[in-house]
């Protein structure tokens, strides 16, 4: 019983030593190496211009509008969650529907209906998998270049400009696979749109 005794009180100050250690130095040290070297990143990737916050480089937004490029689809879910007033927050997820279930082909034909509608200038071209299904995590900000390069004429058209002004903000905007190997090239939706509207230069 003795021996016990004396491992309890070491015990006890052993966990309280590594709650310190885990729980808030580690944190704050990693926080503010983070907001020193990149602080930016640290804060959300936050696109900021004149002031003005557009949004996160990281979290995909619903563009509709012809002269818009689209971007994956997204589930929107205003019925979950409320802040602390009580007002509905929008929530975005995978969708969690069976590729081998109906449900799930109503749903991409549908989609495939509504892009065809949209870019009659393509005909019969197939739709890049990325416009009519969403991601995993219901707001990535990306889409492939192909998806990009399936709307630039419908863009193009809509604001009066030519394709390939269209493919030159589309390529700037397109990033490589990492270590040229790994991964896909990407295009960033918000980044491409802001840049069409002549906010992001």
């Amino acid at each position: 019983m003795e021996k016990v005794k004396e491992t309890a009180p070491k015990a006890l100050i052993f966990l309280l030593i590594m709650t310190l250690l885990c729980g808030v130095v580690f944190p704050l040290v990693v926080t503010g190496i983070s907001q020193l070297l990149f602080p930016r990143q640290a804060n959300g990737s936050i696109i900021e211009i004149d002031r003005k916050k557009y949004g996160s480089e990281l979290l995909g937004q619903q563009f509709t509008g012809n002269e818009y490029l689209w971007g994956r689809v997204m589930n929107i879910d205003t019925s979950t969650f409320t802040d602390s007033e009580g007002n509905p927050v929008m929530y975005a997820g995978a969708s969690n529907k069976t590729p081998a279930g109906e449900e799930l082909e109503e749903l991409v034909a549908q989609r495939v209906e509504k892009i065809r509608a949209a870019h009659p200038n393509q005909g019969d071209t197939p739709i890049p998998v990325d416009l009519v299904t969403c991601s995993g995590s219901g707001l990535d900000p990306h889409i492939s270049p192909a998806a990009a390069e399936y709307q630039v004429q419908r863009i193009a058209d809509a604001r009066g400009i030519s394709a390939e002004q269209v493919r030159e903000i589309v390529v700037k905007y397109t990033k490589g696979k990492f270590l040229g190997v790994f991964g896909e090239e990407t295009v960033n939706v918000l980044k491409v749109n802001l840049a069409l509207d002549g906010i992001l230069k």
